[in-house]
């Protein structure tokens, strides 16, 4: 089934989840200790004055962080600080100034810079890594993904159909154009319209990306019996303006299907003679190659298709680039 040999494929690839999920733990590890340490050298660089009102012969300021462990692993920096100042008058005072001024006071200073930037430089960079790897690892598993549709072997048969219009139409009608492709019924009362919709509002959003090609929007019945070459005209007027809709006999019907292994069972009858169709609710992702490269379910939104779909392309310019 086509379930079972996403499964199987997807239990290949998973030490490789947990690979990347023990290097993102040890970069969030290493990037906590290194911003502490941050913040500590930085609340004591500003514990140390120069100045003569903080400097003195007893302490001037006192510093201190408390870390506070709270309940999930929390951590709160509380920052108490207080300060006692003193105004020296007199010899006292021109003492005081001269040892602010001293030079072990700007080594001590000079130091203290240079261990924030190089902490800071540290942070920086384990937080780069981290990006990197987030970005590695999102691109295995569109990588992954692909690698499993293409094992399931779908759409790489033919299909003659009659479209909306009454115009005989194949599959190689449609090469060399992305295709969006959707099985439903028009008596279907609420989830194909909505699947309609979700389609047309991807197809349009891709329509205003000047740089990405134009997608072919294809809905084929799976309820032929009553859904003619009249119904689908009257039915694809409520969405995209360049949705085709495509019918047929039940043998053609049923061998389109059959490509996609989408399932599709009338059920029975009423009074009236009319019934439902229970059959998969899926979007297929077809490139200009013929091939079938992705599919969504009704729990994706339209961003995420589009996101999806603007990936595919670009892969695809990729790989078609000469080197």
């Amino acid at each position: 089934m086509f379930s079972n040999a996403l499964t199987e494929n997807k239990r290949k690839h998973e030490k490789y989840e947990i690979f990347y999920f023990i290097f993102s733990l040890m970069l969030f590890t290493f990037s906590f200790f290194s911003y502490c340490t941050f913040f500590s050298l930085f609340f004591h660089f500003l514990s140390y004055s120069p100045y003569p009102i903080c400097a003195s012969r007893e302490p001037s300021a006192m510093l201190r962080v408390r870390c506070t462990l709270r309940g999930g692993g929390g951590v709160l920096l509380c920052l108490h600080r207080t300060a006692q100042y003193r105004y020296p008058s007199g010899p006292e005072r021109v003492l005081t100034r001269s040892l602010s001024r001293t030079p072990d006071s700007s080594r001590v200073a000079l130091k203290l810079q240079t261990r924030l930037g190089v902490t800071l430089l540290v942070g920086v960079g384990l937080l780069g890594a981290w990006w990197w790897v987030e970005q590695e690892k999102q691109q295995r598993r569109q990588r992954q993904r692909v690698e499993q549709l293409r094992t399931v072997a779908l759409g790489q048969g033919t299909f003659s159909l009659l479209d909306h219009t009454g115009h005989r139409r194949t599959k190689q009608d449609f090469l060399g154009r992305w295709v969006l492709l959707y099985f439903g019924f028009t008596h279907c009362p609420d989830i194909c319209p909505d699947e309609l919709d979700k389609l047309s509002t991807v197809v349009s959003a891709l329509d205003r990306d000047p740089a990405l090609p134009r997608l072919q929007p294809l809905f084929i019945t799976v309820d032929p019996e009553r859904d003619d070459v009249a119904a689908l005209a009257r039915y694809v007027r409520d969405f995209h303006p360049r949705l085709v809709g495509l019918t047929g006999t039940p043998e053609e019907v049923r061998h389109a299907g059959r490509d996609f292994r989408v399932y599709a069972s009338a059920g029975p009858k009423d009074e009236d003679g009319d019934y439902m169709v229970d059959h998969s609710v899926l979007l297929y992702l077809v490139s200009p190659d013929g091939l079938f490269l992705d599919y969504y379910n009704r729990t994706k939104s339209p961003e995420q298709i589009a996101d999806s779909i603007r990936n595919h392309i670009r892969n695809h310019r990729n790989k078609s680039r000469p080197v």
